[in-house]
């Protein structure tokens, strides 16, 4: 499970450590865009793994200048030493720090453009050469699945041609035909994931979809008939593709441990960035309370472990742009095992350039997704329109008798009612006071 990350002169971060402490289930990031949600996860899933996802984490150039990546990861026998890693400018790459990594258990990684990572403890591990303070790799370092590989399978690079994973269509198909234990868990996953009754993801009868193509394809029953999955839509894709993702990284992973004669681990953590992408409000709100409810269906029969139980004990990190996600976990939200970060902007430093600094947000219940718009956690003035938000602090202006707020145009009475006619429904609450103002006024 990870403890911290602490950032310096690297992405978003200037002078000023960027930092974010984790709580040890929940963790919600929000902020505007390009202020690094995405850049901090990438950051968590190179703390947790020592790998990147993708690209390397961009480091800020300069005289005197001295990147820093800092964290602390905790294992299930203690929590390591604090890390820290820093950037070198000749050889364009992160130092990896001393000594073998503590385990955090399986690490799953959905990005926002599709692909996932997944670091499993039982089959990626390295060996660090002390003197040279390289990688000396036995294994993978990690499993990085593209949107092809994801549903279509990766194969070793090696002269062996091995798959690494067969791929969703090939192993759903195979998982179906055997009724195997794996099939079971992933209907079950899907349920739990699926917005309501009406909506839920049910695997349906394989079939084949192309004359040129001999593959069977898997299939979902949907309230209006049978789809491929290769023809589903985008937010139904991704929700299949993470319960897939869970499914086979924890089945491969109890493979593993086994054939190491080890026991499985106890720890998953999950990374998802931008839990609403592809998603109607329906599915937004169902899906971070059901990912809370995911362990349950890998190790089914064992009471959760934030529930006093022995179950798999799982670290959520989310970023979201989304009112309805951030209120639909109102209900499983617990000060004690979870935390709310914003990221804002800081104020230049020493006449530098501005930064981007971590604020934990105190939790408070904000009702409904209108309400969360105008938090702290989305920063608007209004859920309007911006055309509806300035007519009405222009009426605002006007009904206090602040003629220098009033802005170009709506000066009068008349001009700031017909910009509130247009840009405002016929039911909408600020009509009240408006009329009650200025008609009451005549």
């Amino acid at each position: 499970m990870l403890k911290y990350i602490e950032l310096q002169h690297a992405g978003p971060a200037g002078e000023r450590p960027f930092r974010l402490d984790f709580a040890s289930r929940l963790n919600i990031l929000t902020g505007d865009n390009g202020l690094g949600k995405t850049f901090a996860m990438d950051v968590a899933w190179w703390a947790l793994t020592r790998t990147w996802p993708q690209q390397r984490a961009w480091p800020r150039k300069g005289s005197g200048i001295k990147p820093a990546i800092r964290y602390q990861v905790e294992s299930k026998t203690k929590t390591a030493s604090p890390a820290e890693c820093t950037f070198d400018f000749n050889t364009q790459t992160w130092k990896l720090p001393q000594g073998r990594k503590p385990m955090p258990g399986l690490v799953v990684y959905a990005r926002v453009d599709g692909s996932f990572a997944v670091w499993d403890p039982a089959r990626n591990y390295w060996r660090v050469k002390e003197s040279e303070r390289e990688e000396s790799l036995d294994r993978p370092s990690s499993f990085a699945f593209d949107v092809s590989g994801l549903w279509n399978g990766v194969e070793d690079k090696g002269p062996e041609k091995k798959y690494i994973c067969n791929g969703l269509i090939r192993d759903l198909v195979t998982w179906q035909d055997r009724r195997s234990r794996e099939f079971h868990t992933l209907v079950q996953v899907l349920r739990v994931l699926s917005a309501s009754d009406i909506e839920q993801l049910r695997p349906g009868k394989p079939t084949r979809v192309w004359v040129e193509d001999t593959r069977d394809i898997p299939t979902l029953e949907m309230p209006y008939g049978t789809t491929p999955i290769t023809m589903a839509a985008a937010g139904i894709k991704r929700i299949l593709g993470l319960s897939y993702l869970l499914v086979w990284a924890w089945s491969e992973h109890e493979k593993a441990a086994k054939l190491r004669n080890e026991d499985p681990t106890s720890r998953l953590v999950l990374l998802i960035d931008e839990v609403e992408a592809h998603l109607h409000p329906q599915w937004q709100r169902a899906l971070l309370p059901s990912l809370l409810k995911v362990a349950d269906c890998l190790s089914p029969g064992r009471k959760q472990f934030f529930d006093g139980g022995t179950g798999i004990r799982t670290q959520i990190l989310a970023s979201t742009h989304s009112p309805m996600v951030m209120a639909s976990v109102e209900p499983h939200f617990c000060v004690d095992t979870d935390k709310l970060f914003t990221l804002e902007l800081n104020a230049p430093h020493n006449g530098g350039q501005m930064d981007v600094k971590a604020v934990e947000l105190p939790w408070a219940r904000q009702g409904d997704a209108v309400n969360w718009l105008v938090s702290e956690s989305f920063g608007l003035k209004q859920a309007r329109s911006k055309e509806g938000e300035q007519a009405v602090e222009a009426a605002e202006a006007f009904m206090r008798a602040d003629s220098a707020a009033l802005p170009q145009g709506m000066t009068t009475k008349g001009a700031i009612d017909n910009e509130l006619r247009r840009t405002l429904p016929g039911h909408d609450l600020f009509w009240a006071r408006w009329v009650v103002k200025t008609e009451g006024g005549k």
